[in-house]
């Protein structure tokens, strides 16, 4: 029902979007209508320049351009690169739309009251960790939190290898024997091996010790580089292992981390603040084993 509600809903909009507009060639005659009365270009700036302003009334219900601003942020993608000038007349006429509806349908039910009761918490808690995280990174903050992850970290040692992946030991002793005649290795790869990394010639890239499956990294750590592994088994199969290189990467430089930081930092202090929230809260619980959590699959309650 919500699906269909928004395509009916988005349909109008589409049909708004693509009548032509004929107010500045026509003229009231006759007995026709009154035609609300069109700002002069003067006062167009002024308008413009308040979210306050009412662009339309309907039963006495103000559509404001407010109205229209937080409205059109919420369109699908296939309207966000049409200009304004065209989406503003096609925004009103959806909101006039939706304003009639909703006063036709008087007294809403539960449901939708619930619904609103809990798009409006969602909202209110995303302003509030939007607010938060506003003002949580600075570089003071970003320096900090480098500080407290890289100061005094021993470097770490890190290999890049690459693999054929193969379904039995079999295929990869054959392949090892191609090797040993001379074969290229990322282009046995790309011919057999059935990993991802096979196209791009079984390139697996650096990774330090506890990023892979112990008895691959166990095999790596036996080889020097240039050489390739006897057979590995693993879960996903067979591998064939050349160590490319290695080395000892020590702490990254901190416009190479900046966004991780930002990240992390953004989240400390989400955390914090609904940990402090939740301490200050009166809280009131029941057991919920006293509960059918089939209960929550129950819509028809929503009508009792």
């Amino acid at each position: 029902m919500l699906k269909r509600n928004a395509f009916l809903l988005g349909s109008a909009l589409s049909l708004s979007l693509c009548l032509p507009v004929f107010a500045e060639d026509t003229q009231p005659t006759g007995d026709a209508p009154a035609q609300m009365e069109q700002p002069a270009a003067a006062e167009v700036a002024k308008i413009d320049a308040t979210g306050a302003t009412v662009l339309a009334s309907v039963n006495g219900d103000d559509i404001t351009l407010g109205h229209l601003i937080v409205a059109r942020q919420a369109l699908p993608q296939q309207y966000q690169g049409l200009p304004n000038d065209v989406l503003i007349q096609g925004l009103l006429e959806q909101v006039i739309q939706q304003t009639v509806l909703g006063q036709a349908m008087g007294e809403l039910s539960r449901r939708a009251e619930i619904e609103l009761e809990n798009q409006r918490r969602s909202m209110v808690a995303t302003e509030k960790v939007q607010q938060l995280i506003s003002t949580a990174v600075t570089e003071d903050a970003l320096q900090a939190a480098y500080d407290a992850t890289y100061t005094g970290a021993e470097p770490t040692q890190e290999f890049h290898a690459s693999h054929i992946l193969v379904e039995t030991k079999d295929e990869a002793l054959d392949l090892i024997k191609k090797l040993s005649e001379g074969a290229d290795f990322a282009e046995l790869a790309k011919e057999f091996s059935t990993g991802p990394s096979g196209p791009n010639g079984g390139d697996l890239g650096w990774f330090s010790a506890g990023m892979m499956v112990k008895p691959f990294e166990d095999a790596v750590l036996t080889l020097e580089p240039g050489q390739v592994s006897e057979p590995v088994e693993t879960q996903f199969g067979w591998h064939v292992v050349k160590l490319m290189e290695e080395r000892m990467k020590g702490a990254p430089p901190l416009e190479e981390v900046r966004e991780e930081l930002a990240a992390q930092i953004e989240n400390d202090a989400v955390e914090q603040a609904v940990s402090k929230l939740l301490e200050a809260a009166k809280i009131d619980r029941i057991d919920l084993d006293t509960i059918d959590a089939e209960a929550i699959s129950n819509l028809s309650l929503l009508s009792k």
